[in-house]
């Protein structure tokens, strides 16, 4: 995945790589025993995209638990939202980086 990143991935990082958000994010990042899709060291944040290959969702909690336990918050975001709602997308990782806290609230957890 790191030399051949998905539509969506390409997509997205096109937009984090602008630095539009003040910060740099890395993109098929190794954290401890996992590669996230994309991750911002300065701001412990991990955004994970949803598509074919997050099928298990057992893996993904074991995931997210591990990079929780490790200081990280992370942000799925499906697929379907960048492809359908970027500029959406967009705004909760913006949301993401000001106030984590505040993507946890099921209304918003609703969008994702």
């Amino acid at each position: 995945m790191r030399k051949g990143p998905t539509w969506f991935e390409f997509i997205l990082w096109q937009e984090l790589r602008r630095k539009q958000f003040g910060v740099r994010f890395r993109r098929q990042e190794p954290i401890g025993p996992y590669i996230a899709d994309f991750v911002c060291l300065s701001k412990m944040l991990i955004i994970e995209l949803d598509g074919e290959s997050h099928d298990d969702p057992i893996y993904d909690a074991m995931r997210d638990a591990w990079f929780h336990d490790h200081g990280f918050f992370v942000l799925r975001i499906d697929n379907d939202h960048i492809r359908d709602d970027l500029e959406g997308a967009l705004n909760l990782i913006k949301q993401a980086l000001e106030d984590p806290q505040s993507i946890r609230d099921p209304q918003n957890l609703e969008r994702l």
